[in-house]
């Protein structure tokens, strides 16, 4: 039986599939969600920034994350001038 390595990630003792991790710790390191993750820019194309949360930049993560904006709410209605 050949001797098996099992996942660098804390609390895991899958048999390691890549990089040191098993199937899904190498998935999220891929994505950008485990704590040295693979990529330490934004990954939208042609964007070289920071990432801010999960693999995007500030920019790009409020752009996708965007809530609806409250409507505002209506004007008081202007005194009308005739008495």
């Amino acid at each position: 039986m050949a001797n098996t390595e099992t996942c660098k990630a804390s609390d895991c003792n899958h048999e390691v599939i890549a990089r040191g991790y098993c199937r899904k710790h190498y998935r999220l390191w891929k994505a950008g969600e485990m704590p040295k993750p693979r990529y330490k820019i934004c990954t939208e194309e042609k964007c070289r920034k920071p990432r801010f949360r999960s693999s995007q930049c500030e920019e790009h993560w409020n752009a996708a994350h965007k809530k609806a904006e409250a409507p505002a709410a209506p004007a008081a209605p202007a005194a009308s001038a005739s008495a």
